[in-house]
């Protein structure tokens, strides 16, 4: 049941890339490798959410502390049958089909990864589980496209994924900074109605 990337992501090899290319994006024929694909993913978009999810669950089942409806089950077939994994799961490939719709609109797509980011600091859902979706898109999504797909289309949506994550882990931290600056105590904040003479 093992697809070879699942693991990688853990031994930095799917992982994001260093600060100097972080910010690197998918090349336009990849942009358009991934346009083709997700086209015929988008037809299996509930099973593909829901593979994705147990598959991540079964790979790094540390992921489901932060998932706090299945933090307690340990049934992964169960999981498999779960409403709310099936709606979570769609909520991610609703997000992963926006971000394929805007690659041609970096801006757009930049602003609703840093977005995505900044929510998941309130769902305390850290940076450091982010590559692990990508990872097990891809396992997800490998079968479905049979022999269509490549090795360089898996690293055209190994690129749009470090990419997307790149920025999510930036709207994390920017919110977590915000969210600390807010809570500091009135006196250690800069008092903004003395400004003024």
């Amino acid at each position: 049941m093992g697809c070879a990337i699942s693991g990688l992501e853990a031994k930095g090899e799917f992982g994001e890339r260093t600060t100097e290319d972080a910010a690197a994006t998918p090349s336009e024929p990849q942009i358009q490798m991934i346009k083709e694909s997700w086209k015929v993913i988008r037809d299996d978009i509930a099973k593909v959410g829901i593979i994705m999810f147990v598959r991540l669950f079964e790979t790094h089942p540390e992921c489901k502390d932060v998932f706090f409806l299945f933090r307690d089950v340990e049934d992964l077939e169960r999981l498999r049958t779960s409403r709310e994994l099936r709606a979570h799961g769609l909520r991610v490939m609703s997000f992963i089909e926006k971000s394929v719709a805007r690659l041609d609109q970096l801006e757009r797509l930049e602003a609703l990864a840093l977005e995505l980011g900044k929510s998941h600091y309130h769902y305390n859902a850290p940076p450091k589980y982010y590559s692990y979706v990508g990872a097990e898109f891809i396992c997800a999504v490998r079968p479905i496209l049979k022999e269509k797909w490549t090795t360089e289309l898996e690293e055209a949506w190994k690129t749009l994924f470090q990419f997307v994550t790149g920025l999510m882990k930036r709207g994390y931290e920017e919110e977590s900074d915000r969210q600390r600056e807010l809570a500091a105590s009135p006196k250690e904040r800069p008092d903004k109605r003395n400004t003024a003479i």
